[in-house]
Order: structure tokens, then C-alpha cells, then sequence
């Protein structure tokens, strides 16, 4: 990966935007898990900087001991990130007690990366960034993600299925997967094919959501 070289004016210059879809503040890493949560997301996404050591309006505070808090941090990330989480990490000194990290992680190579269970397995869950949050993946979202990174269109015969699926999007700004179930009296399982069919195709795009996805026509 392309590593860069932050400066103290970098840092306050990116903190003033404010967080969003590549950019997460967190002051401590007392919860490594919620952070390594964070960098999946990022992973999965569109890769992303997480800095350690601002506070949440984007105040770049920094915090003690910054370098005891980056080993707590990596230690998480070893062991509940599958697969290899790919990063680099900078660390800048504010004075002789307090300092920033900043670390900078790519789009995964190998989709989705997840957050384990636990050290011991390699189950666990997915997380996308959606604006400012780390949301959990559908199941419709996690294949999608698999499949994606083979980089090849999805090839498909267009059939009543999806001349329903087109006909309710131009009626619908957006459906979710139990809408376009019910209305073309499908089961949710040939709901969900059908979907992630069209979205690998490119002609239906996927929105995740805390509830449930929305798709929308490209």
C-alpha cells in the first residue's frame, strides 16, 4: 500500500471536515473491538483513516501514553480482524505526554473482512461504513462484497422476476427485499437471488441500512 506522511497541520486540516464515509475519530482505545469494528468497515468499504487520539467534535487532543494505546490496538486487530486487515500507522507527538495515531487502511483485497467472534474462530460479522456509522451486512451484502471482488459482471436472462423488480423501481424511489418479495409473490430466499443478481449486474445498486438494505434502479 501507498503509505503517506502525516504532519500536525494535515491533521487539523482533515479533523475540521468532520467524521464521515473515510473517516473515524476515537479518543482512546479502551474498547479496541468497537475500533477494530471501525476498520473493518473501512475494509470493506472504501478504505478509510481512523484517528486515535481526537475527541468526536474533531478536537485533535491527543491522548497518554499514545504508543501503550496503538499496542492495545494492534493486538485486537491481529487477532478478531479475518483476513489480514491491510493498514499502515503513523504516530505524531503533540508534546513529551501526549500524541496522535493515525492509521490508514485499504479496501481488502479479499471481501469481506470480518470481525471475529472471538480469536478462536474464524466466524463473525461484517460491517460496512454507511456515512458516519459502521453498520452490520446483510447476508445480501456479504455475497454481494464475496462476489464482487472477482470483478467479473453477472450475466442474466431477464425474465418476470426482474421485469417485476424494474417495474416496481419505476413506480418506488427505493423497495427493500421483504417489498419486492411481497409484491411479486416470491419467497424471500429467490427475493434475495434475484436481487443480488441485478446488483452484481449493475443495474440495481444496494444501499445498506440498520434495518433493511434499499435497492434502488442505477
Amino acid at each position: 500500500m501507498t503509505i503517506e506522511f502525516w504532519s500536525l497541520q494535515r491533521l487539523n486540516e482533515i479533523t475540521k471536515k468532520g467524521e464521515g464515509v473515510r473517516l473515524e475519530f476515537k479518543k482512546k482505545a479502551n474498547f479496541p473491538d468497537k475500533i477494530a469494528k471501525e476498520l473493518v468497515a473501512f475494509a470493506n468499504t472504501q478504505g478509510g483513516i481512523l484517528l486515535l487520539g481526537v475527541d468526536d467534535d474533531g478536537t485533535v487532543s491527543g491522548t497518554r501514553d499514545i504508543e501503550g494505546e496503538v499496542f492495545v490496538l494492534e493486538q485486537a486487530i491481529d487477532s478478531l480482524i479475518w483476513p489480514r486487515l491491510n493498514y499502515s500507522l503513523q504516530i505524531l507527538k503533540l508534546n513529551e505526554k501526549k500524541g496522535v495515531a493515525v492509521l490508514q487502511v485499504e479496501k481488502g483485497d479479499k471481501l469481506p473482512l470480518q470481525l471475529r467472534d472471538s480469536p478462536d474462530t474464524r466466524a463473525g460479522k461484517v460491517y460496512v461504513r454507511v456515512g458516519e456509522q459502521s453498520l452490520q451486512a446483510s447476508k445480501e451484502m456479504r455475497e454481494i462484497l464475496r462476489r464482487r471482488v472477482k470483478a467479473k459482471d453477472t450475466q442474466f436472462t431477464f425474465g418476470e422476476k426482474e421485469r417485476k423488480l424494474m417495474e416496481l423501481l419505476e413506480n418506488n424511489s427505493a423497495i427493500t427485499l421483504t417489498e419486492y418479495a411481497k409484491a411479486a409473490n416470491l419467497s424471500k430466499f429467490m427475493a434475495s437471488r434475484t436481487l443480488i443478481k441485478l446488483v452484481l449486474s449493475n443495474v440495481v445498486e444496494i444501499q445498506p441500512e440498520e434495518g433493511q438494505d434499499l435497492y434502488f434502479r442505477k
